[in-house]
């Protein structure tokens, strides 16, 4: 796919953008130096960034008598983009601390921007939780781009049919195939109601002891889901906004503690992404049944639509591989050629 030519206008504005990102790099430095500089910053500590608002982020940490403790902190531009989940070595100070380092991730989650460059979101994510719904209806095409993303960082990928209540008698075909389908690929699935509670100990159990993040297209109830699990939640989160000054939370990564153990990040960034970054082997790579047919088609470049000796193509007929991801695999690598 070769790239789009910039018009002159289109080169000028990513230069003025450009510009102003490394004005408010500058800046930013030059407020993280006055602190550092000044001597009143406490001993270096171990932190976990759990809200990132603009400029500043909010770090927690652990005190000696085994307490949490918050506290907004200035970073400076040369640590990388810092985001929700990231691990982090700062200085406590008054009323501001100080990130001095970044500790190593072990997962990242990212989303391409509008100018298709990557932007990361959340980091040292365990588990990708997609939820879908009967209503807004669930489509196989849409369930395959998390997992073609969760694939792609090695996230562990679990899917949840929320508003189980509300499955009637006209969506129930489509939700028990989809349920089969996967369940056919040994990819968990959870059949759960946020509405009646039924369910939700299950869900409990592979939440606790991981950094997950609910996914899903929006109606389907996450905000429902974590309400039901964190009661407390619209409470912390107006909390954290509340020391930002009255900074809106609605675009910010929020990190909630389970009680029994475990951690949720919340952010509207990362219940809608898209694949445009990824090339087409990597998204026949994610789908998982697909893997043992790769590279055993008669022709080198073939593109399993119609060409004789396809792998693929046979192993649809043989009923190895179902019509349902085969559609979407070929759905979704269109779009990416489209865009």
């Amino acid at each position: 796919m070769s790239k789009r030519k910039l018009t002159r206008r289109q080169e000028w504005r990513i230069e003025k953008i450009q510009e102003e990102r490394s004005a408010r790099a500058a800046k930013r430095d030059s407020v993280a130096d006055e602190f550092l500089n000044d001597g009143q910053l406490g001993v270096e500590q171990e932190g976990l960034i759990i809200t990132h608002f603009g400029t500043q982020v909010v770090v927690e940490s652990t005190n000696e008598e085994g307490e949490k403790q918050e506290q907004r902190c200035h970073f400076r531009s040369n640590l990388g983009s810092l985001v929700t989940g990231d691990k982090v070595v700062w200085c406590p100070g008054n009323p501001m601390g100080v990130v001095v380092a970044v500790l190593p991730r072990r997962s990242a989650l990212h989303r391409p921007d509008p100018h298709g460059d990557l932007k990361t979101i959340a980091a040292n994510i365990d588990r990708l939780f997609i939820v879908i719904a009967p209503y807004p209806e669930a489509h196989a095409n849409l369930i395959d781009r998390y997992l073609i993303a969760a694939h792609a960082i090695e996230l562990e990928p679990i899917i949840i049919i929320n508003k189980s209540d509300a499955i009637d008698e006209k969506i129930k075909p489509k939700m028990d195939l989809l349920e089969k389908v996967y369940r056919d690929l040994n990819y968990p699935v959870l059949k759960l109601s946020a509405k009646n509670e039924n369910g939700l100990s299950d869900l409990k159990k592979l939440l606790n002891q991981k950094t997950s993040v609910f996914v899903g297209q929006s109606g389907v109830g996450k905000s429902s889901l974590i309400n039901a699990l964190l009661p407390d939640a619209q409470l912390r989160v107006g909390g954290l906004s509340e020391k930002q000054q009255g900074t809106h939370t609605t675009t910010s990564a929020v990190l909630l503690h389970f009680p029994e153990g475990g951690d949720l990040i919340d952010s509207p960034g990362i219940r809608e992404f898209g694949l445009w970054h990824m090339e087409a082997d990597e998204i026949l790579e994610g789908f998982i049944e697909f893997r043992p047919y790769i590279g055993h088609c008669k022709f080198r470049n073939c593109s399993h639509s119609h060409e004789p000796g396809c792998a693929l193509l046979k192993a649809l007929d043989e009923g190895k591989i179902s019509q349902t991801r085969m559609s979407s695999y070929k759905f979704i690598l269109q779009t990416l050629i489209q865009h």
